[in-house]
């Protein structure tokens, strides 16, 4: 194997998920570059999020064992769970809940938010899949509820205690001494943050905070008929609140790809489907691939029909948001000019144009010649 994924984490081969996440908090703690000032801790951080990610996930971790790698891993490239991003756009990933983490929140900083944040993430699916509705599994980090004191942050035989720096009342008051005479000032206090109580046995794992960095896998239901853009929201399964409280949500962004052969307009469906001139001139019916699997939609193509000329097909373009019913579908008709035809063929089409009276140009063979002079 390139890369031993168990020796990164220092545990064995039948390690079980509780001993990779317990393993890999111990060594995120250790390796973070905010706590470790070593050249080459920053490049291991990401190697120990490599790993953890792998031996994590069942599946990719019994594709590990048997094969050493795993698509984007151990060389063979390809995977990538889904970006996390803030609700103003910038990258907020596993490091930065550990910077949070490490910032001092189970210090009792002033200003601590108690509420967990909203985070969001950005979620790429495709046009059929917004045509018939998706589960899928996003893998995302956050700060989660500390199992080992259940989010309280309360350590064995802990309690929660009155602060003794402001005695409770969350506020400290301080006297400064000025040509104007003495200045009160009153500010929240350094020691809880305002909360007025610290514990006076915080957990060991979580530092009395009440939750952890951790890498989070949830599957979500896409409605169909969802837009580019459009977000959803899941309560709860943002970052996990202090002490406890309340978590902030997850908003999810969904993004549409580009599809090959359809454009989308709001609930409507562009197709572009290529027709003979023959068809074009005497009317016909074809069929396109609709967008649901396996539809297949009849297409009446007008006698005289032009080449660019748009037909719409009611009830067979995009699903609507959360409805049962759909938008339309637009072809637009390309009228093919045929190449290398048949002398029968070239036949036909002259004496077409004479019909018509259409003057036509091209070289006459030998025999058309003759015939000419003698005529």
């Amino acid at each position: 194997m390139a890369v031993d994924y168990y020796k990164i984490l220092e545990i064995e081969r039948d390690a079980t998920e509780s001993e990779i996440k317990k393993a890999f908090r111990r060594k995120a703690r250790e390796l973070h570059p905010d706590v470790n000032k070593a050249s080459d801790a920053e490049e291991r951080f990401k190697e120990l999020n490599e790993a953890y990610d792998v031996l994590s996930d069942a599946g990719k971790r019994a594709q590990y064992d048997r094969y050493g790698s795993v698509g984007g891993y151990g060389g063979s490239g390809g995977y990538q769970y889904v970006d996390l991003d803030d609700l103003f756009g910038s990258g907020f990933g596993m490091g930065d809940l550990f910077s949070t983490f490490f910032g001092g929140a189970a210090s009792g900083r002033a200003g601590i938010r108690r509420e967990g944040r909203d985070m969001g993430v950005g979620l790429k699916i495709s046009l059929e899949e917004v045509a018939t509705g998706a589960k899928k599994e996003i893998v995302y980090d956050r700060l989660a509820p500390c199992e080992t004191c259940g989010g309280t942050g309360i350590g064995e035989g802990g309690t929660m205690v009155d602060c003794p720096n402001c005695h409770g009342t969350g506020r400290v008051v301080s006297i400064q001494r000025t040509f104007l005479g003495d200045m009160q000032t009153q500010t929240t206090c350094p020691e809880c943050g305002g909360t007025g109580q610290t514990i006076d046995k915080p957990c060991p794992d979580c530092e009395g905070q009440g939750r952890l960095p951790d890498r989070q896998r949830i599957t979500i239901e896409v409605p169909h008929g969802i837009r580019d853009g459009q977000q959803l929201r899941l309560s709860g399964y943002g970052e996990a609140g202090l002490h406890g409280a309340l978590a902030g949500n997850l908003i999810v962004t969904v993004r549409v790809e580009p599809h090959r052969a359809f454009q989308r307009d709001g609930d409507d469906l562009h197709v572009r489907r290529q027709i003979s001139i023959t068809q074009a001139t005497l009317g016909a019916r074809v069929t396109v691939d609709g967008i649901l699997p396996n539809e297949k939609v009849e297409v009446e193509v007008p006698d005289g029909c032009q080449n660019e000329q748009v037909i719409r097909v009611r009830g067979h373009g995009m699903p609507r948001f959360k409805k049962d019913t759909r938008g339309d579908l637009y072809v637009h008709m390309l009228v093919v000019i045929p190449k290398n035809l048949s002398k029968r063929q070239h036949e036909l089409l002259e004496e077409l144009a004479r019909e018509f009276g259409d003057e036509i140009g091209g070289r006459k063979g030998p025999m058309q010649r003759i015939k000419d002079a003698l005529s």
